[in-house]
C-alpha cells in the first residue's frame, strides 16, 4: 500500500507467532500494511480469502528446481497451481528459489557448482516461466538467498546471479525479490546492488543483519538505503520479511518509520 513513497508490507509467519494467522492478516490490515506469505498450502485458503488482506507476495510453486529437466518439469506444474491459487487471492507476486527448500530453510537438491549446462537450463525453465506469467496475467519473482548462513547448497542464490538470470529473460511477468538481509550476508554493496538491479526489482525485502530482525536492530543503513532507493526512482513495495527484535507493533514501527519519506 503506497506510504511516501513506497509500498510496505510485512511477512505474516515472522510476527506474532503466538497469534492466530486470521488475527495476523487483520492486524497487519488495520496497520495499512501488505501482507507477504511463506506457504499457501499451510494455511486455510478460505480464511485467506475472506480475510480482505492485500498479498504482496507469496510462495509461487511447491516442488521442483530450475536446472534439470524432472525438476523444471515440477516447478512448472507446481507454480501453475499456485498461480491459480495466487489469482484466487489477488496476490501481486509468486516468489521461486533456485531449487525447492526442505527444513531448515536447506535445499531438497544441493548443487555446490552450476555448470554451463545448469545455467542454461535454469534460463529455459525461467523463460517458460515467463510464458506462464503471460498466460495466467501474473507475475512471478526469483529471489536470491545466502549461502554462509541461512541456505547452503542453493543453485542461483547470489543477487548476481538472480540478477543474471532475470534480465537474460528480460520480461515483465518474470522479476527480482531482492532480498537485502540475504545480500548483506552474501556480498554486501547493498545500494549499487540495488542500482544494477533497479530495471528488474519486483520487490524488496529487507531485515537487518546478524539476527534477521526489524531494521535498525543491526549493521545495515536502511535509513540510508531507503533514501537512495528513493533517489534512484524505486517506487514499488518493501516487504519486512523479519523477526521481531521485542513486541512485534514496535518493529513494524521501527519499520515504517525508516521507509517513510
Amino acid at each position: 500500500m503506497p506510504r511516501g513513497p513506497f509500498q510496505l508490507a510485512a511477512c505474516a509467519e515472522m510476527i506474532w507467532r503466538d497469534r492466530p494467522m486470521e488475527w495476523r492478516l487483520q492486524r497487519l490490515t488495520e496497520r495499512g500494511l501488505a501482507v507477504g506469505l511463506w506457504n499457501w498450502p499451510d494455511h486455510d485458503l478460505a480464511m485467506l480469502e475472506r480475510s480482505g488482506a492485500s498479498f504482496s507476495i507469496m510462495n509461487g510453486y511447491l516442488r521442483g528446481r530450475l536446472a534439470d529437466d524432472e525438476g523444471a518439469a515440477e516447478l512448472l506444474a507446481t507454480a501453475h497451481e499456485t498461480a491459480h491459487v495466487g489469482k484466487r487471492l489477488g496476490v501481486a507476486r509468486l516468489n521461486l528459489h533456485g531449487t525447492g527448500l526442505g527444513d531448515g530453510g536447506l535445499p531438497v537438491v544441493p548443487s555446490e557448482t552450476m555448470s554451463g549446462a545448469m545455467w542454461l537450463k535454469a534460463r529455459d525453465t525461467l523463460a517458460r516461466i515467463a510464458d506462464l506469467a503471460d498466460e495466467m496475467e501474473v507475475v512471478f519473482t526469483l529471489e536470491n538467498l545466502n549461502l554462509p548462513v541461512d541456505h547452503p547448497g542453493v543453485p542461483f542464490a547470489r543477487a548476481q546471479d538472480t540478477l543474471a538470470l532475470v534480465a537474460a529473460i528480460d520480461r515483465p511477468g518474470l522479476r527480482l525479490n531482492l532480498d537485502l538481509y540475504h545480500a548483506q550476508i552474501g556480498e554486501g554493496n547493498l545500494i549499487e546492488l540495488c542500482r544494477s538491479a533497479l530495471p528488474y526489482i519486483g520487490e524488496i525485502q529487507v531485515a537487518d543483519v546478524p539476527g534477521r530482525m526489524e531494521p535498525g536492530t543491526g549493521e545495515i543503513a536502511y535509513d540510508r538505503i531507503a533514501r537512495a532507493l528513493a533517489a534512484m526512482g524505486y517506487r514499488g513495495p518493501v516487504t519486512m520479511e523479519a523477526f521481531s527484535s521485542g513486541e512485534p507493533d514496535a518493529a513494524l514501527d521501527a519499520f515504517e518509520r525508516t521507509f517513510t519519506l
